[in-house]
């Protein structure tokens, strides 16, 4: 499945309020939400001393990935387009030797 497709699928099943905000209000709470529940298991694996349940894990990533693919679909960006830039972006940051370090614009 490409992103193009996911980003489809995602939006199909999209049932939430639109708001005066353009539509990203709600899924930008459930984004935080979501990755506080994946923090969080991976916070009590660590506390347990156990290993990572990588189907939890799995679930949990899946459920952070529609929520930034439904903040795209709300503001029309592709998530494609998303993870080519991100890309650019890293890349960049290699070739100049700026990878680590501080600073959105590096």
């Amino acid at each position: 499945m490409d992103f193009a497709e996911y980003q489809k699928g995602a939006k199909s099943t999209a049932v939430y309020p639109k708001r005066l905000d353009g539509g990203v209000y709600y899924p930008a709470l459930g984004l935080a939400g979501e990755v506080g529940e994946l923090l969080n298991k991976i916070k009590k694996t660590a506390r347990d001393g156990k290993e990572l349940d990588i189907e939890d894990i799995r679930g949990e990533l899946g459920d952070v990935l529609w929520y930034v693919s439904q903040i795209a679909e709300e503001i029309g960006i592709s998530m494609e387009d998303i993870a080519a830039h991100n890309i650019e972006k890293l890349r960049s940051r290699k070739e100049r030797g700026v990878i680590s370090g501080n600073g959105d614009r590096r």
